[in-house]
């Protein structure tokens, strides 16, 4: 502990503090798009590969309905409702006739849809990075760099969206139906829950989070096919790190691994900053399988 607090001791307060912002930044991005990912594996025990292709396809369509609309706003609202009515229409078709069955297959087919989509993107869009304007334009001074706005807006936002989502799942009458599916879906049947309706507004619900993660993100980035595999694989480390199925674990391991890259940025390339994050991976892995941000006390 004595070498941790010497090393940061050792890094100007001014950039350190920069590099707090930036993982808060980064890590309530990154939860928005885990949290999708995390309700869908603790209700319906998917693991959806298929997520950051959604993630992509939100980012996707945004830039066609701002490039039609003009309108940043209407950009994010119209890609996560469609993402959402594909998302609904991908398990209806390909993983409702799967329920019951070797959870590889679902594996598999997600895996597939993975692939088809990031080869549509390409087809259609071909392999030149799109950009997303940022709707606010404005800077302010952060020590001595001028800090977008935007980035900030975008931690608001992802917040936001996942305070809403909390407050339907404990207070909406579908939210209820989902809590009582995922600590039992039979007795949840028996007492009349609609529970392979519930499958597919689940899986709609967290592909229209991934969705809005895309389109919020690609101002950032900007927008290419291959823009989703990066960010599933550390929505992934996330879900793993928070505990499967765990939605407040994976928030929290999302600002916590985001943290980590950042300050360990300021030592390593950027490039390889990205370590850390598999480094936490495996000792989770190792010595707390159930996740770091899970309660073992009964």
């Amino acid at each position: 502990m004595h070498a941790v607090s010497q090393l940061f001791h050792a890094i100007p307060f001014d950039l350190l503090f920069i590099q707090t912002v930036n993982g808060v930044v980064t890590g309530m991005i990154l939860a928005l798009i885990a949290s999708g990912l995390t309700l869908i594996f603790g209700i319906m025990d998917v693991v959806n590969f298929a997520h950051g292709e959604l993630f992509m396809l939100g980012a996707y369509l945004g830039f066609v309905i701002f490039v039609t609309t003009g309108s940043f706003w209407l950009a994010l609202i119209g890609a996560s409702l469609i993402i959402a009515i594909l998302g609904a229409a991908m398990q209806i078709v390909t993983l409702r006739p799967l329920i019951g069955r070797d959870p590889l297959n679902t594996i598999l087919v997600t895996f597939g849809i993975s692939l088809v989509l990031q080869n549509y993107a390409l087809w259609q869009f071909g392999p030149v990075v799109r950009k997303i304007p940022e709707p606010v334009d404005r800077y302010f001074t952060l020590f001595y760099l001028q800090y977008p706005w935007y980035r900030i807006l975008i931690a608001v936002l992802s917040a936001a969206i996942i305070a809403g989502f909390y407050l339907f799942l404990k207070y909406g009458k579908f939210g209820v139906w989902i809590r009582a599916t995922a600590q039992d879906r039979i007795m949840a049947q028996a007492m009349g829950i609609p529970v392979p309706w519930v499958f597919t507004g689940v899986f709609a619900i967290g592909a229209a989070m991934a969705g809005a993660s895309g389109v919020l993100f690609a101002p950032m980035v900007g927008v290419s096919h291959t823009m989703g595999l990066d960010w599933i694989l550390k929505a992934f480390i996330v879900v793993v790190v928070g505990g499967m199925g765990n939605l407040a674990g994976s928030i929290v391991a999302a600002i916590f691994i985001s943290l980590l890259e950042a300050y360990s940025s300021v030592w390593l390339d950027p490039s390889q900053a990205v370590i850390v994050s598999f480094v936490v991976l495996i000792l989770t892995l190792l010595f707390r399988p159930t996740g770091l941000f899970v309660s073992t006390s009964k």
